[in-house]
């Protein structure tokens, strides 16, 4: 069934959800942080940091005690992607940085390798909160941890 057909749950094999899903619990195993993936097909908006945004503000993602959430957004069908964080972070790296993990990410995505590229990316992030944001004994999660699938 090719790409667009799918529904972008079943776009992934359970092994490649899986990946995601331990790299974002290694995230927030190392920071107080929180990662979270969106994944739809289509982009309801011309600039995907404006829908990033949006389902960063519907998952309530801003209710974080640090404001150090980061939302990993992804269009499947229309190629588009943003990542969204918060202001704790943000005010951390700055745009140049969240511009840095889209071309990382894209490269991945040129070749196909949907999985690993947002395996990489939530890593990478969660090396970068670790940072900040180092993990406190008895510090609880904020946000589910979960890849969260679209329309």
């Amino acid at each position: 069934m090719p790409l667009f057909r799918k529904k972008p749950e079943e776009y992934f094999s359970q092994e490649e959800k899986t990946l995601i899903l331990e790299e974002i619990h290694r995230a927030e195993h190392s920071s107080s942080g929180e990662v979270r993936v969106f994944i739809e097909n289509r982009c309801r908006f011309v600039n995907p940091v404006d829908r990033a945004h949006e389902i960063f503000t519907k998952l309530h993602m801003e209710a974080t005690h640090q404001r150090n959430a980061v939302l990993l957004y992804v269009a499947l069908k229309d190629k588009q992607l943003a990542i969204w964080g918060d202001s704790g972070i943000h005010d951390k790296v700055g745009d140049d940085y969240w511009r840095t993990q889209v071309k990382s990410i894209l490269g991945h995505f040129k070749k196909d390798n949907y999985a690993a590229g947002i395996a990489g990316i939530v890593r990478e992030i969660g090396s970068m909160l670790s940072k900040f944001f180092p993990h406190l004994d008895g510090a609880k999660n904020e946000l589910p941890d979960d890849i969260v699938f679209g329309k």
